[in-house]
């Protein structure tokens, strides 16, 4: 085993070996559960109106629960969060409220201010941050503006209410430490940082998630008020997987029970099964109906009740602890003595962990030694050259992509068909959403790409979270790629779902090149090879890249249609629905997509083949598969047509019309780009070595007179010779780094944008039948509503593509060297070689978020206050995309999943 250098890392060894379930309880709770396609019953898929934000409060939840800064088990039977009321809401605030697709100028938005400040994999140790208003939210004003506003318009936010003016807000602070795998305890501060006293009533609420009310199981869980503790009331919880937890809760609150069933008199005029029902507690507390909740102090979901009047400045701290300690057999006196442990199947506990009745020194210890651990653990991942301001990019960007962790269930033939209890289902959905899809049955922890915005997995999304993710969980990262290709996810016909509104959709396949990534970034920090991820990643892989290869190159000649890929609405037409003209396209993209495909399941053979000599075989099919596609894409396409246009030195799509003619479409996008992602080097230590696929290699190359423009062969390397694949050859390479490189065009101070800034004067025009579709170059949102028209590939700056491009520029500077230079930035006299650009851009993308000379950072654009403020300049918002000329932040804020990247960027390239 690898030397273990942190209290951290032999957490997450005794989770990798089942020693300790320490990743049991995590931030698995979504931030959204309302509005998902998993509740959605209608006969239309109208998702966001059949299950909106006013049910929430009132209605069970059929898959899933959410909440405000909350926990739960890893299979979410158990939910604890954070409910608030400041005395002039007029509901309860039990999950952040946001627009939905349809309501939103710029499709769905969240419209609150949260910050996931801190986590450690193992989540011994997590903080984050929610800003509360004083004043009443304002909801309807939210909804009525947004709705005023059009697409040209910028969307309408909290800020832009005024709610925070004179900081009129409460920061609410919400922490966790394990004190042991089944013992966490939570500490909850609130700050009134206005001029003014407030009131806050903070409501930390524990639940059963409702899985009996369905007809297929019965058994139902309780919360009763159980046996207190000197200075704690207590609640006693009984699951018949868990057993019987606790929760302590310091200081003497009032408890408050009621059931997590669906307030069907409310929603709907029907009768209630209970008369305690799942917005009991919002009765309770702003209406005070006194009989909205239980007086036998039990049910499946409890409150403990705190009032606060707080004077300005002054804090509160709320403690709590949920627990397999006895709560009475476990006190102590004496602070660093052991509980005594109840449930079955758990280890004694270790010295160290407070009495249940400590909430004083001992409480305070633990979570100040958790948080000592969570800083040794990341000071041995980032680097201790950086400036603080760098540190804190990179601590937050990982707590965000821990944070966002999320059970997610979601068994489609059991939502198709309905549940025994309920009635059937519209059978207008076996013609509609995810029919194709019966076999899908999730019920696993995944890594969201936003846990409000998306609190669904994305195929793509996931292979970048995990290029981060592998820097502190290798092993969580690898489960996730590896759960994707179950056969419980993955389509018997080898397609990886998309996400959950269309599992159909298709994703660009960077399955293969992130497993490969996440196998070398192990290998680096651990200094071990897991040849058996690899190797079973890699079987599965190749369903998929036959599903590939059937599906998109349906003429066989090695030019992929590809359709949606994730670029929105990059295209003049809609890449997903049928052409307006007929006819189809040849995708630049997507056949980059699949020559970067085979070179990843090439690397990944000829890594396999070191060991076992089979795996030749395979490799040098992949090998001809590449050259295959190279030849087509650069040489002849179909019919002829190449996708390289020479005159402009640039990749295009080809749009192929019904009556056999072909038109390039001169858009100068992140289309023509993602060419340069195919590209590999074969070492000659490895080559040699493998005398099967050299030989095949050779007589491949010596019998196929168009090979030798696809590979490039040198003797630079002192071990032999050196041959580069790449779709792009060297002097294609120059001529697209040309223009990739200048700042009139793809070149922004903040990285590369994903369409030219040439199209500002020079915009791309198609007319069909009377209608003229049109690409402008838009750096910021989208004036669009292609696909709900929440994100826009034309003109801003992502970080995924951005990253696959350092990437590859590296990959060629690895085999050109440093006598290939080329212009930084183009025209400017300045020639360096490709490693240097590939640093520039990396420290561009970094900038975005780490404060500047001027002591701005860009990604909070004009905000004064993220600028200013004491109690706001330094948190960081993860955005989706990034202005393609100022790097303001755009789009889902939260979007840590792949904007994560930023930890790999700053960790590998500096600031």
């Amino acid at each position: 085993m690898p030397r273990i250098l942190t209290k951290e890392d032999l957490r997450l060894e005794d989770a990798r070996t089942r020693k300790k379930h320490w990743k049991r309880w995590g931030p698995y709770l979504s931030e959204r559960q309302w509005g998902t396609v998993r509740e959605d019953y209608s006969p239309g898929g109208t998702a966001w109106e059949f299950f909106p934000h006013d049910h929430a409060r009132s209605r069970a939840y059929r898959w899933g629960e959410d909440g405000i800064g909350g926990i739960s088990d890893r299979h979410q039977m158990i939910c604890f969060a954070l409910a608030m009321w400041n005395g002039h809401d007029p509901i309860l605030k039990e999950r952040l409220f946001g627009l939905t697709g349809n309501q939103g100028n710029h499709g769905e938005d969240v419209k609150e201010y949260y910050f996931y400040q801190d986590s450690t994999p193992t989540h011994s140790y997590m903080r984050m941050l929610y800003k509360y208003p004083q004043a009443e939210f304002p909801y309807g004003w939210l909804v009525e503006e947004n709705a005023r506003r059009g697409r040209q318009d910028p969307e309408f936010e909290l800020l832009d209410t005024g709610v925070f003016k004179e900081s009129r807000y409460f920061d609410v602070f919400v922490e966790y430490a394990k004190a042991d795998v089944e013992d966490i305890l939570i500490k909850i501060t609130a700050v009134n940082r206005g001029p003014e006293p407030a009131a806050l009533h903070l409501l930390p609420s524990i639940w059963f998630r409702n899985t009996w009310s369905w007809g297929s199981d019965l058994r139902r869980p309780s919360v009763q008020c159980g046996a207190s503790v000197p200075g704690a009331a207590c609640a006693e919880l009984s699951h018949w997987q868990y057993g019987k937890r606790w929760l302590l809760c310091a200081g003497q609150p009032e408890l408050l029970f009621t059931e997590n069933e669906s307030n069907m008199a409310r929603l709907f005029n029907g009768k209630n099964r209970s008369p305690y029902v799942k917005d009991a507690f919002h009765e309770f507390v702003i209406h005070g109906n006194k009989a909205a909740v239980n007086p036998r102090q039990t049910g499946s979901k409890m409150a403990a009740y705190y009032q606060c009047q707080l004077q300005p400045g002054e804090s509160r701290t709320v403690k709590l602890r949920l627990t397999d300690l006895e709560p009475i057999a476990s006190m102590s006196h004496e602070p660093g003595l052991a509980g005594v442990v109840t449930s079955p199947g758990h280890a004694e506990r270790a010295e160290g962990v407070p009495g249940t009745n400590d909430f004083s020194q001992g409480f305070d210890a633990l979570f100040a030694l958790r948080q000592k651990e969570a800083d040794e653990f990341y000071a041995s991942r980032v680097s201790g050259d950086l400036s603080d301001d760098a540190r804190n990019v990179t601590r937050q960007a990982f707590g965000g992509l821990l944070w966002s962790k999320q059970f997610y269930h979601y068994d489609v033939r059991r939502w198709l068909e309905g549940d025994p209890a309920g009635p059937p289902p519209p059978p207008e959905r076996w013609k509609g959403r995810n029919k194709d899809w019966t076999h899908l049955y999730n019920d696993d922890v995944i890594s969201m790409p936003d846990k409000w915005e998306y609190p669904w997995y994305a195929a793509w999304d996931l292979g970048f979270h995990c290029i981060a993710l592998a820097l502190i969980d290798p092993d969580f990262a690898k489960e996730q790629l590896v759960l994707l290709l179950r056969e419980w996810y993955m389509h018997p016909n080898g397609q990886l779902p998309a996400y959950e509104w269309a599992f159909g959709d298709v994703n660009p396949p960077v399955h293969a090149w992130a497993a490969f990534r996440v196998y070398k970034i192990e290998r680096r920090i651990r200094g071990v090879s897991d040849r058996a991820f690899l190797e079973k990643i890699f079987h599965k892989l190749l369903l998929n890249f036959t599903w590939w290869v059937n599906r998109k190159d349906p003429e066989g000649m090695n030019i992929f249609q590809g359709g949606f890929l994730g670029l929105d609405n990059i295209g003049v037409f809609d890449r997903s629905a049928p052409l307006p003209t007929g006819g189809h396209l040849e995708q630049s993209d997507g056949t980059s997509w699949m020559g970067m495909y085979c070179l990843n399941m090439l690397a990944i053979a000829l890594e396999l083949a070191k060991d076992d000599p089979a795996y030749e075989d395979v490799a040098s099919k992949f090998f001809e598969h590449f050259v295959n596609i190279a030849h087509a894409m650069n040489d002849m396409g179909t019919d002829g047509i190449a996708l390289w246009d020479n005159e402009d030195g640039f990749y295009y799509d080809v749009l192929h019309l019904p009556n056999g003619d072909d038109h390039f479409l001169k858009i100068r996008s992140m289309v023509g780009l993602i060419p340069l992602f195919a590209v590999e080097t074969l070492e000659p230590e490895i080559v040699d070595r493998l005398p099967g696929f050299k030989r095949r290699m050779q007589w491949f190359i010596d019998n196929h007179a168009d090979v030798p423009e696809h590979i490039e062969m040198t003797q630079r390397s002192a071990r032999g010779v050196r041959r580069l694949l790449s779709l792009a050859n060297r002097k294609q390479l120059k001529r697209i780094l040309t223009r990739m490189l200048d700042e009139t065009e793809f070149l922004s101070a903040y990285g590369v944008r994903s369409l030219s800034r040439y199209h500002l004067d020079h915009p791309y025009e198609v007319q069909v039948n009377d209608h003229v579709s049109r690409v402008d170059y838009e750096p910021a949102e989208s004036t669009s509503g292609l696909f709900g028209g929440n994100s826009n590939w034309r003109g801003p700056i992502w970080f995924p593509l951005n990253y696959l491009l350092v990437e590859s520029l590296q990959k060629y500077h690895h085999y050109y060297g440093e006598d290939f230079k080329v212009e930084f930035p183009s025209r400017a006299g300045n020639e360096v070689d490709l490693w240097e650009v590939a640093a520039e851009i990396s420290r561009r993308l970094v900038h975005i978020f780490v404060r500047g000379k001027d002591g701005r950072r860009p990604v909070a654009g004009a905000l004064e206050v993220f600028q200013n403020d004491p109690h706001w300049k330094d948190l960081i918002l993860f955005h989706e995309f990034f202005h393609g000329d100022n790097g303001a932040g755009i789009g889902a804020n939260h979007q840590t999943g792949w904007t994560g990247l930023v930890a790999k960027l700053i960790e590998q390239s500096g600031e």
